[in-house]
Formats: C-alpha cells, sequence, structure tokens
C-alpha cells in the first residue's frame, strides 16, 4: 500500500528517517544526553514537530529514536495515502492481510549480533521517562506471543520495566497476551515471548488493529506494505518476528513469579500504581549491526495516535455496518486518542444520534463520551465540535448517561472514588458513559439552524490583495 510504484523499495525503519531527515522532519541532538528524563524531556518537545536521533544517549554505543509517528499526516504518508483516506485504508488492511514469508532463522538481519549472556540494564539504551516513574521502561517494544492451542499469534504494546539483569515485569491487561499466558498457565509451562524494537512505521502500527483474538497482527503489517512481511523464527522459541526488525529480545513470561511494577505515567496522563506483576525471564538477544533503539514518550502524540488509528479505523466500521450515515470518527487527543469519540454523521431521522451513541460504547469498551454531530461539523475540529454543543444540544432532551458499564482500568476516575477511597480491585475499571446528541434537527423552520457564511469565504484571497501594499499603507499612515 505505502510503494508508488512496481519497483519502490519496501519501507523500512531506516529508510522511513532518510525520508524524514531528508524534509527536515528529523533533528539530532547532542551526544549523551542523559537516559533519566533527559532523553524524553527533549523528545516531548519535539513531538508532533519533529523526530529526534540521541547519539550516544547516557554514553551507549546504540542511539535512541523517537517521535517519527507523532503526526497523523506522516502516518498516512507512510501508508502512501492521503489523509483523508487514512482510516479506509487501515480499515482495508486490517480486513485483508497477507501471510508473511519466513526468512531462515540466523540470516535474518535481526539475528546479526546474539547476546545469550544478557545484562538489560546495560546492553540496550533504556531510559527513564517521566518524573515519578519506578525505572527504565521499554515502551515501543513489540510483544509478540503464540496461542498455545492453536499456534497462531499476537503482537500487541505492553509496557516492559527493567528491573535486573535479565528479569522485567510486564503489564498485561485482560486482552489476547493475557489469554494466551492463562492457556500456557494451565498447560504448566511459561509463555514464550519476544519483545521487538525499532520496526517500520507500518508493523508499528499494524501492531496496534483491534482484531479478533488468533488473528496475527503481522499479516496486517503485510498488507499495509502491499506485500507479505519477512519474518524469522526466534532462536528459542516458535515464534516468528519482523526478520527486519533493530532489536528482538526473546524471553519466557514466567508462572508463578511476580515483581513490583509502577508506578508509570500512562497514556491518561496521570500515573498508574505500584503493583505486583507477571515476570519475564529474558533468555537471549539479537540485534542488528548498529541497531536503533525506538523509545515513545508515554501519554504524547506518536503514543495516541498509535492507539487511536486503529480504534478509529475500527469504530469507523463498526458503526456503519449498522447507520450508513455515519461519515466520520475522530478519538480527540483532548481525550488521550481513547475515551472522547466525535461521531460525524448524516442525519435522516430523529432518534438515530442516540442508536449510534449506543453503537459506539459498543465499538470499544474505552469509549467514556461521545458526541454526535451533523455534517456541516469538522470532528477533527475541537471547536467546532464544542460549538454544535453549545447550539444543538439540550441536556434534558439529548444526553444519553449509562451507569456501571465496562471501562478503562488506567482512567483514575475508576479506581479512586470521590473522598480519595480506593475502589475494590473487582469494581475497577467501572464507568459511566455519556453521550450526547448534538445534531440539529431534521426540520427546521427559516434559518435558525443554517450556518452563517459568507459567500466567497473559502476561496484564495491572493488575486484581491495588492502585490506590493507597501505605497498604499505609506500613504495611509501619514501624519
Amino acid at each position: 500500500m505505502n510503494k508508488t510504484g512496481p519497483s519502490a523499495s519496501p519501507l523500512t525503519l531506516r529508510s522511513w528517517l532518510k525520508r524524514l531527515a531528508d524534509s527536515d522532519r528529523l533533528v539530532v541532538a547532542k551526544p549523551g544526553l542523559a537516559l533519566k528524563h533527559e532523553v524524553a524531556s527533549l523528545a516531548k518537545r519535539m513531538d508532533a514537530n519533529k523526530a529526534v536521533l540521541f547519539p550516544q544517549p547516557g554514553g551507549h554505543a546504540i542511539p535512541i529514536v523517537s517521535g517519527f509517528m507523532s503526526r497523523r499526516e506522516w502516518i498516512a504518508e507512510a501508508m502512501g495515502v492521503d489523509n483523508s483516506e487514512l482510516l479506509q485504508a487501515y480499515r482495508k488492511a486490517a480486513e485483508n492481510p497477507l501471510p508473511w514469508k519466513e526468512v531462515p532463522a540466523g540470516s535474518a538481519p535481526c539475528q546479526t549480533v546474539v547476546h545469550r549472556d544478557v545484562d538489560m540494564r546495560t546492553l540496550l539504551p533504556i531510559p527513564v521517562h517521566s518524573e515519578h516513574d519506578s525505572g527504565p521502561y521499554i515502551t515501543a517494544g513489540l510483544i509478540i506471543s503464540r496461542n498455545p492451542d492453536t499456534g497462531e499469534q499476537n503482537v500487541s504494546i505492553i509496557r516492559i520495566q527493567v528491573n535486573s539483569k535479565d528479569r522485567m515485569a510486564v503489564l498485561m491487561l485482560p486482552r489476547h497476551t493475557w489469554t494466551f499466558y492463562q492457556a500456557s498457565a494451565k498447560k504448566g509451562v511459561p509463555l514464550p515471548v519476544a519483545i521487538v524494537i525499532g520496526v517500520d512505521p507500518l508493523t508499528l502500527l499494524a501492531s496496534q488493529a483491534i482484531v479478533p483474538l488468533n488473528h496475527d497482527e503481522l499479516e496486517i503489517a503485510g498488507a499495509l506494505h502491499g506485500a507479505p512481511l519477512p519474518v524469522t523464527k526466534c532462536l528459542t522459541s516458535e515464534l516468528r518476528v519482523p526478520a527486519d526488525a533493530e532489536i528482538v529480545i526473546e524471553g519466557r513470561v514466567l508462572l508463578d513469579e511476580r515483581e513490583l511494577e509502577g508506578p508509570f505515567g500512562e497514556f491518561p496522563k496521570y500515573y498508574s500504581s505500584a503493583e505486583q506483576r507477571e515476570v519475564v525471564q529474558v533468555d537471549v538477544v539479537t540485534h542488528r549491526e548498529n541497531p536503533i533503539y525506538h523509545t515513545i514518550v508515554p501519554a504524547e502524540m506518536e503514543h495516541l495516535l498509535l492507539g487511536a488509528i486503529p480504534r478509529e479505523a475500527t469504530l469507523l466500521a463498526h458503526l456503519q455496518r449498522s447507520f450508513p450515515g455515519v461519515r466520520d470518527v475522530h478519538l480527540s487527543v483532548g481525550g488521550t486518542c481513547r475515551y472522547h469519540l466525535f461521531v460525524k454523521l448524516r442525519k435522516t431521522r430523529e432518534g438515530e444520534p442516540k442508536n449510534v451513541i449506543m453503537g459506539a460504547f459498543a465499538g470499544h469498551y474505552d469509549v467514556k463520551h461521545v458526541v454526535v454531530v451533523d455534517e456541516d461539523v469538522d470532528v477533527h475540529d475541537p471547536s467546532q465540535v464544542e460549538w454544535a454543543i453549545a447550539t444543538r444540544f439540550q441536556a434534558d432532551r439529548d444526553l444519553v448517561v449509562v451507569s456501571g458499564a465496562q471501562g478503562s482500568i488506567l482512567d483514575p476516575s475508576t479506581t479512586v472514588a470521590f473522598g480519595g477511597a480506593e475502589i475494590p480491585p473487582e469494581m475497577q475499571g467501572i464507568s459511566a458513559k455519556m453521550g450526547m446528541d448534538a445534531t440539529k434537527p431534521v426540520s427546521y423552520q427559516g434559518y435558525v439552524f443554517t450556518k452563517v457564511k459568507v459567500p466567497g469565504e473559502d476561496e484564495d484571497p491572493a488575486p484581491l490583495l495588492q502585490a506590493d501594499a507597501s505605497a498604499a499603507l505609506r500613504g495611509l499612515f501619514q501624519e
């Protein structure tokens, strides 16, 4: 999909970084910035503006890169589509995966260098990001696991805290990796995992696809590339990983071991609490010659957009199956690209927006607040959505509230009650949902809901302006 012609080369991390550098969208930091806070602080300041390459971070030989997927326009460019086609293109790839092609183990670029005596504290340049983070975290690692019953793979991004020489604590939410871990535990064996760091933008984006269990996101990556993704077998397990990745950590999630993980600054821009979490035992690390380490600054645009776009594509497809009048959706930045959904609807009947609201709640449990607007409102512009709420919404007739629904456990309002008391673990993540019908009536009298518009306001102003206005201005301002 990202190719511009039959002879175009596949997109890789390095070719993408070169493209950003050639177009003044990649800057290079001074060598030797500290791994604790300094790398993350500069990456955050440049986020959504330019990607940053960090040579010799903390004196380490391996450079760090951050922010290379921090604008929606860049992601569309990597996919080879216009920004307006982004969700449709992603949806098409997710619905038409391409089986990967295998590269013999040991010959893939990601296995050029092999480390069997591993000390994770010194082998890789792993930053400490936020002020109260409990230690260094791998934040851009694709964790690949395999269903022990079917052999199907899953790919996701899970936060990983490096605790010691060869042990790391992981947060596994109750999703696919956790399901595989539970199945493996029933067999009495640890779950093999591979943590892949430094992949091309399309493989990174594919890892966040919202698909049913037993759908390998590496096949969606192939569909985004327009060709099967080259993969290779891990050295210590049956897992297949992207052959062109920069770094691969092979290990196992242990059965009865737990270690303290957190606090950690997460996407809602708050810290998650310290808890006893599952442990990855690292067995081997492989990497390319002169690898590049990728870190994502939590809660900034690279983090938020990687979660938003796959969710938007899924929600759009979900809603359009029942409501063909749905034209567009947007997970707003102010809602952490997870919790606030804006829906553009060609409304044909009264009551339809409330059905859309309920459909959106069913589309993903993270969705907390939904606003439905008309076609004349740009859902990507929060000020237009707010205008629609201000002028087309009445709380006593247009508000939908659902109590006691499943929400996000990372939303702190679902874990701490009013007054500061912690909610019992079995009740955490229970959330109220709110929907707002900010659409105008299907029929109305006169111009009451007609949007004010000046004829010609959208045209290019250049033909109406003087090429050199200096003489006219001098005359105007003479005393």
